[in-house]
């Protein structure tokens, strides 16, 4: 395999993580996937904004189907200030070899 061939599979494999959200506004964000943690019974979706920021923050939001659909979910904003902190100890200690962490 060439090395033009490596980098579109990369690049490929850098797409396959990304994922388009809409928030209540109807303005539309890109984030990147980064994981998938259950909680309690639950699963939280852990993502990144694509945008370039000083200190991006991961944005962790409750999985939720959709009804009459098999195949489609809702992402939800965590209101648990308690849940949100610990799914994020979770994310933090899968992470902690990739992502540096501030307190």
């Amino acid at each position: 395999m060439s090395d033009q061939e490596k980098d579109l599979l990369e690049q490929e494999e850098e797409l396959d993580n990304l994922i388009e959200l809409t928030d209540e506004d109807g303005n539309p964000a890109t984030f990147e996937f980064l994981d998938v943690i259950e909680y309690q019974g639950k699963e939280y979706v852990a993502l990144l904004p694509t945008e370039e920021e000083e200190t991006p923050e991961v944005v962790i939001l409750e999985i939720q189907p959709i009804e009459d659909s098999e195949d489609e979910e809702a992402y939800v904003a965590v209101e648990s200030e308690e849940i949100l902190a610990a799914v994020f100890e979770i994310f933090k200690e899968r992470f902690q070899d990739v992502f540096t962490f501030e307190d």
